[in-house]
């Protein structure tokens, strides 16, 4: 118990212990929050009495940016205004000594316009802007000088040799021919020839390509500046004199349709014939050099560059089509035909180039007169066909062969149909042109058909003019003859077909046949032993051999020689005159009538020469043998004049 009562008074002095601890603890705990209150009320206070400091301190900063501000600002139109001094300066001295410089001045014053617009907060901007505008509307009119001035020294018109170089080899003008000029009539043969060399013209080089990006410069300032049409008079002005006054170089007429009627035939061919390489000079050469000029200066302007292009080469274009429109509406003649399909295959030839040259809307005029030009070469060459045709079957040429040779009608219609086909491609691109659909090729054998028909129609009325028949067939037989082997040598065969040379080679035959019935039928009579028997009368007679012929009198006989040696020498002084101008012809001919002839001569001389050889002056009577009349034969259809003697 004892323990017991000691153990809990332990225990509670220690309890007694830890309540006063305790005690002290909270105690010290209320004095700290005591102490940290006031501590952050003096905190409170200090902030308060810190705030107008931080105020001030943030108002100073806040002022120190702003005056970095305006200092930068300030320098900024600072910079500005020194700058626009400087191109001032430059611009005053104008572009001639420094082109580029000058350039750049203008540029520097139009950022200068744009800066000071875009701070209008300035109070002076008005007038700075005001300024700068003045300046460049002067910078400007300087840069019209000096581009007019530029484009003025580097455009010279161009010599006729510098525009040959560019051609192709075969197509330049021959160094031995006057004045260097070409000659027009072998055009189509050149053309043919030279195609594949098409892709062989030279750049010619009209402005140094050095000057072409200054030039394209100017006319970027002066484009933004507004003065686009001022570009173009300059441009134009200037550029279409230089290419007028080249093409006049090198031999380029402006010509009307009454100078064309009186010139003569053989100067105006000429004419034609350096036409038809102008042209191509002209377009594959020149305008294809000023296109490029074009595109440089002008790159970027399209619009411009179509405007500027097609008003600098319009004086030159109609300068070229001038000449070709006088031709197309000239008054037609048979001979004009090939100038007018070669100065319309020239057209057709330059068709792509005139295209692509001469694109964009504003080019729709040139291209349009271009196109034009072709098409009325095409009518009026068409219409020239029709004239030819007619103009054959009504030729009414009063001159006669006569010695019923080959007309000159027949060769010259021959040599015409034989050109026609030299020119076939630009024949069928012709018919196309009028007809829509349909064989070109039975077009054009329909044409040569109906020429050919109108030669013969006429060749019969102009047979007409002989009175002797067997001359008449004689012409018919040359002239036929003279068409279908023309026609068998040539392209024309293809066309025509084998038919009508068959046809016409009968024809041929014919007349052959009906000459030798009219100019033999009546001599081979004297050698027929028709009438010749007698029951009496003066003269002696002669048995016939085998009981034929029995009291032939010798008189009838003798009469009948006399009659075939005047009828004979008669055919001989007139057909000796006479023509047959083809060798393989003349030599059948003559046999055809040797076969007829000499054996029903020998005949004759056989049964009845006995009878005259044995009276008196035989040789009076038989004066020829069949020899003698083989060898005259052989001088037949030579063509030799009255005067001329006996071979």
């Amino acid at each position: 118990m004892i323990v017991a009562v000691s153990g809990m008074d332990s225990l509670g002095e220690r309890a007694a212990k830890m309540r006063e601890a305790l005690q002290k603890s909270q105690t010290i705990t209320d004095n700290v929050v005591t102490i940290l209150g006031s501590f952050d009320s003096r905190l409170s206070v200090l902030e308060t009495a810190m705030r107008p400091t931080q105020i001030r301190t943030h108002a100073i900063r806040k002022a120190h940016e702003n005056i970095d501000k305006t200092l930068k600002a300030a320098e900024v139109i600072l910079t500005q205004f020194d700058a626009s001094r400087q191109a001032e300066a430059k611009i005053l001295k104008g572009p001639h000594e420094d082109l580029e410089s000058y350039l750049e001045a203008i540029n520097q014053l139009r950022s200068n316009i744009r800066f000071f617009s875009g701070n209008k907060g300035f109070k002076s901007s008005d007038a700075v802007i005001n300024n700068a505008n003045t300046l460049l509307t002067k910078a400007i009119s300087k840069l019209e000088d000096e581009f007019k001035q530029l484009l003025a020294l580097y455009s010279k018109p161009v010599e006729p040799d510098r525009l040959f170089e560019c051609l192709p080899e075969s197509m330049r003008p021959s160094s031995e021919s006057p004045g260097n000029q070409f000659s027009g009539k072998n055009h189509h043969h050149e053309h043919q020839n030279g195609t594949s060399e098409i892709g062989g013209f030279k750049h010619l080089t009209l402005i140094p390509p050095r000057i072409l990006p200054l030039l394209h410069d100017l006319a970027l300032q002066m484009v933004q500046a507004g003065n686009q049409q001022q570009l173009l008079r300059i441009y134009r002005d200037t550029r279409s004199s230089v290419l007028e006054e080249s093409l006049r170089k090198l031999g380029v007429e402006k010509l009307s349709k009454e100078d064309v009627q009186r010139m003569q035939w053989e100067v105006l061919e000429a004419k034609i014939g350096n036409w038809i390489h102008f042209m191509r000079i002209a377009v594959k050469v020149l305008f294809v050099g000023e296109r490029r000029v074009c595109d440089q200066i002008f790159e970027g302007f399209d619009t411009l560059l179509d405007q500027c292009f097609a008003e600098c080469t319009a004086g030159s274009v109609s300068m070229l089509l001038s000449f070709g429109d006088a031709i197309a509406r000239s008054k037609r003649s048979p001979e004009k035909l090939f100038v007018l399909l070669d100065m319309y295959e020239i057209m057709r030839e330059l068709h792509s180039e005139v295209e692509g040259v001469f694109g964009g809307k504003a080019c729709n005029e040139i291209r349009e007169s271009t196109f034009g030009l072709t098409k009325r070469l095409a009518q009026t060459a068409q219409e020239t066909f029709g004239d030819f045709e007619e103009a054959v079957e009504k030729d009414a040429t009063k001159t006669a062969v006569l010695d019923g040779t080959v007309h000159p009608l027949t060769s010259y219609v021959i040599n015409y149909v034989k050109f026609l086909f030299d020119y076939q491609t630009t024949l069928k691109q012709l018919f196309q042109e009028f007809e829509s659909s349909g064989e070109t090729n039975s077009q054009l054998a329909n044409v040569t058909m109906r020429i050919m028909q109108a030669l013969q129609t006429n060749l019969d009325g102009k047979s007409k003019q002989y009175r002797d028949p067997a001359l008449t067939h004689l012409f018919l037989m040359n002239n036929i003859h003279y068409m279908v082997r023309s026609v068998r040598r040539s392209e024309a065969k293809d066309l025509l077909g084998d038919d009508w040379v068959q046809r016409h080679r009968r024809v041929v035959q014919q007349h052959a046949n009906q000459y030798k019935r009219n100019g033999w039928s009546k001599i081979l009579q004297c050698l027929s032993t028709q009438g010749l028997t007698s029951s009496g009368g003066g003269g002696s007679a002669v048995p016939g051999e085998g009981g034929s012929g029995s009291g032939a009198s010798r008189g009838l006989i003798k009469d009948r020689f006399k009659t075939f040696n005047a009828q004979f020498e008669d055919l001989h002084q007139k057909q000796s005159q006479w023509t047959v101008p083809d060798t393989e012809l003349r030599e059948s001919l003559r046999l055809a009538v040797a076969e007829v002839l000499l054996p029903a001569y020998r005949s004759f001389i056989k049964r009845f020469g006995p009878l005259v050889e044995s009276g008196k002056n035989p040789q009076k009577y038989i004066r020829y043998s069949a020899e003698d009349l083989e060898r005259m034969l052989g001088e037949f259809f030579e063509g030799k004049t009255f005067n001329e003697p006996r071979r």
